[in-house]
């Protein structure tokens, strides 16, 4: 599962351009004080983590939702088969008695 963020592009959207334009909004809308580096952090960088309070804050304040800010691409992953291991790999002994081997 791949997840982008998408909060420079839906700020865009609603001209919003800059990180401390964005700072200001927070703070007027949603009443969310955050520094200016923390701002800038998800303005620029694709966090791994975001606080349910601050995305709350990002959808009053740029007047969207959730889904405008994430995008989750669902498609399913495909894994490779492991090949079948081999019957000679399996002692002939162990699997008669259906136990292990000492180790050698």
């Amino acid at each position: 599962m791949k997840i982008r963020w998408r909060l420079r592009m839906t700020a865009a959207q609603r001209e919003v351009w800059t990180g401390t334009e964005l700072r200001r909004l927070l703070a007027e809308k949603a009443g969310l004080e955050l520094s200016s580096a923390s701002v800038s952090a998800l303005f620029t960088k694709e966090p791994s983590q975001v606080k349910m309070t601050t995305l709350a804050a990002l959808c009053t304040a740029l007047e969207c939702t959730p889904n405008d800010l994430i995008e989750v691409d669902t498609t399913p992953v495909e894994r490779p088969v492991a090949p079948p291991r081999p019957v000679a790999d399996i002692p002939k002994a162990a699997s008669a008695r259906g136990r292990s081997m000492p180790p050698l």
